[in-house]
């Protein structure tokens, strides 16, 4: 039996039935540091994990549609990050690193908003943005994401109106072009497995997923292939993106107080 700090409290969406619960609770899956209850039509989970102790999830929310009116509901709990990925839901309470995480992923949205400035055609998304797709069974938030103008047009992707309130958007429906995903000690399991074989179900052409956790830090361009993603090779240190027709090359170093500062380079090709 695992614990959830293991990685990130993971709930199997057959656990919003109450057959599939039992089944879910009486398994090596279920954590040894967590307490759950299936009562009138919802499922209560205890950890030390949650600000508020217990963390009430709703049977509907085994669904897709479910999950995504849950998690855009005032009734959502604040500081949890939740994402429903093929029958999984998965919830990330932990805290935003901002030397491994935060720094990096400003970084590299402002640079992908300056190639916009400088005529790319599209825009970009950040943190917090939802991001659903009912091919793939996905609902998650990307540290970025991205969509030509092209994609918005054709409602290849498209901003989902909010019920009773015009105007306002929670959540963009569909598929971007390119989405972020930056590594974090609870979320390897999620971003590099995962979240990498839902992207690419979606039909996401480029996955840029960064590891900065490890040193000297990791930067894969993952490129959408037939069979998966593959990474695009690096030359001289400069990795290709075939979608913003860009060379990149990702650096760190040491600023004057110790903490790590990111630079993503870039030429055009």
């Amino acid at each position: 039996m695992k614990t959830a700090l293991d990685d990130m409290l993971s709930v199997p969406a057959t656990a919003c039935t109450l057959d599939g619960f039992r089944e879910w609770v009486l398994s090596d899956e279920f954590p040894e540091d967590v307490r759950a209850s299936f009562i009138d039509r919802e499922l209560l989970v205890e950890s030390y994990l949650f600000d508020d102790d217990m963390l009430s999830i709703p049977v509907s929310a085994g669904t897709l549609a479910g999950f995504v009116e849950w998690v855009t509901s005032d009734a959502f709990p604040k500081g949890i990050r939740a994402s429903l990925i093929e029958k999984e839901l998965l919830f990330d309470m932990s805290p935003e690193e901002i030397n491994i995480h935060n720094r990096l992923k400003t970084e590299i949205t402002f640079r992908i908003r300056q190639l916009i400035e400088s005529g790319m055609e599209g825009e970009v998304y950040s943190d917090r943005a939802l991001l659903v797709n009912p091919a793939a069974d996905l609902s998650t938030e990307p540290d970025a994401l991205f969509s030509l103008w092209k994609t918005l047009e054709s409602a290849r992707l498209r901003l989902q109106p909010r019920a009773n309130r015009p105007g306002e958007s929670t959540e963009l429906r569909g598929t971007p072009d390119w989405v972020l995903e930056i590594v974090s000690r609870t979320s390897q399991r999620k971003d590099k497995k995962i979240l990498r074989a839902a992207y690419h179900k979606a039909g996401i052409p480029e996955y840029w997923l960064i590891d900065a956790v490890r040193d000297p830090v990791v930067f894969h361009l993952l490129r959408h292939e037939p069979h998966g993603y593959e990474p695009v090779a690096e030359v001289d240190g400069w990795t290709r993106s075939p979608l913003f027709k860009h060379d990149f090359k990702l650096q760190r170093k040491r600023d004057p107080l110790g903490n790590w500062r990111y630079t993503l380079a870039s030429r055009p090709v």
